[in-house]
């Protein structure tokens, strides 16, 4: 049975998630949709790419996943497939695809052209559902798109390093749920440039020079259970994804508070790493 997943920006208040669910419905009786989220910041592509980049790789091969987030069709804006990892994406060609494919190289890239068979101006309910159909049929990407050999990359998401190769120029990409704010810093590029040397992390007025694997890590377990006193400390860690994570110890935002909150790291924040010479 096909997986058909949904990374949209629509929120759950507004009819457009269960108008796409039902409309792959209505064109394939068998099928598994999974929402992966639909709370996407309106129009924020990097953290669409953020999100789905870091889900994609827990489903069968063969999955198709539909990205809808500034996704209106425009001669500036137009719409791809594409086959990568043996998995398929399905959005505009605004610099999500580029930013989730990094370093790879897609298997097939196509230009969907299904567009004047379309009478609805409601992209994702019309041509990315559609293409989604065609291909859970087991149809192929050319049938319904023209290869292409460029996609759109975005600028300013990705850090950068100094010409002396000792600052890492980042930002805030991503708040979770728990309000830790995570930064377009890798562990590939902090190991690379940094070559084990000493370092501090600036965050607004936060400073930090340890990073942690976990986040009980921050907790001395010798000390007596009432004098830890560690709840809304700041700690940073290389989350899950392997990215450079600014958080709180059991963060809330509605309780202890947490690290976009308390250090106002919210979305584009610039966080930078400096490394001292040994």
């Amino acid at each position: 049975m096909p997986i058909i997943t949904l990374t949209t920006d629509f929120g759950w208040k507004d009819p457009y998630v269960g108008a796409v669910k039902g409309a792959i419905y209505k064109e394939l009786e068998n099928v598994n949709i999974v929402d992966i989220s639909h709370e996407v910041t309106p129009f924020n592509i990097a953290e669409a790419a953020y999100i789905i980049k870091n889900a994609y790789h827990s489903f069968p091969d063969g999955t198709i996943h539909i990205i809808g987030v500034d996704a209106e069709h425009t001669p500036e804006n137009i719409h791809i497939a594409v086959l990568l990892k043996e998995h398929f994406f399905i959005c505009a060609d605004n610099g999500v695809l580029a930013l989730i494919m990094n370093k790879l190289r897609p298997e097939k890239l196509v230009e969907i052209n299904i567009h004047d068979r379309i009478s609805s101006n409601f992209t994702t309910l019309d041509a990315f559902v559609s293409t989604a159909c065609h291909i859970a049929r087991g149809g192929t990407l050319e049938v319904i798109g023209k290869p292409i050999t460029r996609i759109r990359a975005i600028s300013g998401v990705t850090p950068k390093i100094s010409e002396t190769k000792n600052i890492i120029y980042g930002q805030v990409i991503y708040i979770d749920n728990y309000g830790n704010s995570v930064a377009n810093i890798n562990e590939e590029i902090f190991e690379q440039i940094g070559k084990g040397r000493k370092f501090e992390i600036s965050a607004r007025n936060e400073r930090f020079n340890k990073i942690f694997k976990r986040y009980s890590d921050i907790i001395n377990f010798d000390d007596d259970e009432k004098k830890r006193d560690v709840d809304g400390k700041g700690l940073v860690i290389f989350n899950s994804a392997g990215y450079i994570e600014i958080a709180t110890y059991k963060s809330n935002p509605l309780t202890v508070g947490s690290a976009s909150t308390l250090f106002g790291l919210q979305i584009n924040a610039p966080v930078i790493i400096t490394f001292k010479e040994s």
